[in-house]
């Protein structure tokens, strides 16, 4: 009697562990399906933005991977969509392409790449990329594409990421470099200095000149309002990108910081947030 207990046991006991493992697997293939489902719409939707991309229609590249960001946010290369969307973006604004924050002006007497840059709170590099311009010499009647919306710039501390964004759409996401634990001041400033090639203050000591291998400012400079220490500058570090390094500035690799540089304004406004 006891040994038939005992075979009954060791029956059921397998029969209750066979069906864990066959649920488990059965929930694992449902998960995996799922997933590969999810994925159909994406991988069709990036056949599309290459197709376009391929035949020079940014814009439309642009709405496809727009879309796949908002509907898609939990695909699993969605970091990688982020960032060609940056790429395409920041192509976009560097162009000629006409889009809702563009306008067309034609040059009057008077003009000048300064005058319009201000009017339009815009950069003269930023209209001189969009539209071709090999110096600062503009003349009457020529017509530009001019980008009129403002940009915003906000600094992750605790994720080390810098995003810039026109409106409410993020343009593109940077990675730098923010103070050693955790200086760099919180709360909102504006760019009240743009410096190419900046000469190095160091400490108040002997000023250290822009190609200098010890300046650590990189190839750009742009400095903050409220306290003209703290700002936003290149690296001759790439490699510490990603970390809390800094002595409380924001720093991003030159080629980022060059492109940022020619993007925003002066009263660009900056949130420093933990």
């Amino acid at each position: 009697m006891n040994q038939k207990i005992l075979i009954g046991g060791m029956v059921g006991i397998i029969l209750i562990v066979g069906g864990i493992f066959i649920f488990h697997h059965h929930k694992d293939a449902v998960m995996a399906q799922d997933s590969d489902a999810a994925n159909v719409p994406v991988n069709q939707l990036l056949q599309q933005a290459t197709k376009y991309e391929e035949e020079g229609q940014k814009l439309k590249a642009k709405q496809v991977y727009d879309q796949i960001i908002n509907n898609y946010p939990d695909y699993s290369k969605i970091e990688d969509i982020q960032a060609k969307l940056g790429e395409l973006n920041v192509d976009l604004i560097f162009s000629r392409a006409q889009m809702p924050q563009t306008i067309d002006y034609e040059v009057v007497p008077g003009d000048s790449l300064g005058k319009l840059a201000r009017k339009y709170k815009t950069t003269t590099q930023l209209i001189k990329r969009a539209n071709g311009l090999k110096s600062d010499v503009i003349r009457t009647g020529e017509k530009l594409r001019i980008w009129t919306a403002p940009f915003t710039v906000l600094v992750s501390k605790s994720q080390n990421v810098l995003f810039v964004k026109s409106k409410e759409e993020v343009v593109k996401i940077y990675h730098v470099s923010t103070g050693r634990d955790n200086i760099t001041p919180a709360g909102t400033f504006h760019i009240a200095s743009k410096i190419e090639n900046p000469v190095w203050f160091k400490n108040g000591g002997a000023p250290i000149p822009s190609e200098s291998p010890e300046n650590e400012l990189g190839t750009r400079w742009m400095g903050f309002d409220t306290d003209t220490h703290y700002g936003i500058h290149g690296t001759l570090h790439p490699e510490s990108i990603g970390k809390q390094v800094t002595a409380g500035c924001v720093r991003l690799k030159n080629s980022d910081v060059e492109e940022l540089f020619d993007m925003i304004p002066l009263g660009t406004e900056v949130i420093i947030q933990n």
